[in-house]
């Protein structure tokens, strides 16, 4: 559990300075959103553009975080599960 909490606190971060470094280039008032100009207020604009920044280098985060794992410890997991639920299905015998 500790380990998304850190993956999503450093890509909140990460999303923190990618939103400030992407609109201090771009004014949001100046968008396009499929072929349309933006007509949502500012603070909209930039809530948006930090949620999408915050998802993105999560979703980063997770896959280099998934990509560190042998396959051996990535195929082990679902062997795991079903043999937890196995288990769980059998009756005890006394």
């Amino acid at each position: 559990m500790s380990k998304w909490i850190n993956l999503l606190a450093l890509s909140f971060f990460t999303a923190i300075l990618g939103e400030t470094v992407f609109f201090a280039v771009i004014d949001p008032q100046l968008l396009y959103l499929f072929g349309e100009p933006v007509s949502w207020s500012p603070m909209v604009v930039y809530s948006v553009g930090f949620f999408m920044f915050w998802g993105l280098t999560a979703l980063t985060a997770a896959l280099v975080t998934l990509m560190q794992k042998s396959a051996a410890a990535v195929n082990r997991e679902p062997e795991l599960r079903a043999r937890q639920a196995r288990d769980k299905q059998l009756p005890r015998s006394a």
